[in-house]
């Protein structure tokens, strides 16, 4: 960002910015400007101190580059190596680390204080398919009418479903009321990285490829959870008779 300057008219006027943008790359060869450097071969060995006119003519007779790799330190550390390879290698080295990355999703499940069996186990169901693939859980308990009066129903629901999946995750965010809903987040013990990596071990264990239709299959589950949790906040929303 500019600064600014007081004209004689008192105007304040942008003084333009000198110099461009800093540079984070190295300086390599004839743009390292000190008188000696310490200097590290092409296979990590110590050379030691030398001027920055014999590491040049190290570098020329290896067909190498010299690379400022400490610039803050006195003299500045230099390699010898291939800039070009090291720059390329590196940048795949990033892109598979981006490629690779797994970021954590929170899901969403809702259950109603009075909840039967069945549906219980249902919803359970969901939150161990979660944990397992390494996502978080939100358990969201929507109370309804009297039901506002007895929050303890909502807390036990709850300390109930963390202890059946004590296995698989942990409360992350303890139980706490929301307006009418109380909420609570159950973290994986698993990382999301180790859940994919274990999910691929054991597809190449089995020798077996992605089917055509596993995907839409999860989906399907998934999108059947959320009209089950849509469904109920439908039925909340309606007056009752």
């Amino acid at each position: 960002m500019g600064s600014f300057v007081v004209s004689p008219h008192g105007r304040a006027l942008k003084r333009k910015s000198l110099g461009g943008p800093i540079s984070t790359e190295p300086r390599i060869n004839d743009r390292i400007r000190v008188p000696e450097v310490r200097l590290v071969g092409p296979n990590g060995e110590q050379v030691g101190i030398v001027s920055i006119h014999d590491a040049l003519k190290l570098a020329q007779e290896a067909d190498l580059d010299l690379v400022e790799v400490a610039a803050t330190a006195r003299p500045p550390v230099c390699k010898l190596m291939d800039y070009g390879k090291f720059k390329y290698e590196s940048a795949m080295k990033a892109r598979e680390a981006r490629r690779n990355q797994a970021h954590t999703i929170i899901k969403e499940i809702k259950l109603r204080p009075k909840i039967d069996p069945h549906d219980y186990e249902t919803k359970k169901g969901h939150v161990v398919r979660f944990l397992k693939a390494g996502d978080k859980v939100k358990v969201t308990i929507m109370f309804r009418g009297r039901e506002q009066s007895r929050p303890e129903l909502g807390f036990r629901l709850l300390q109930r479903l963390a202890e059946d999946v004590t296995e698989l995750g942990f409360v992350e965010s303890q139980a706490k009321q929301d307006g009418r809903n109380m909420i609570m987040v159950i973290g994986p013990h698993k990382k999301k990285a180790e859940a994919k990596a274990e999910k691929a071990a054991a597809r190449a264990q089995r020798g077996d490829e992605p089917a055509g239709d596993e995907f839409p299959v999860e989906s399907a589950v998934e999108e059947s959870a959320e009209e089950s949790a849509s469904s109920d906040s439908t039925r909340e929303s309606q007056p009752q008779q």
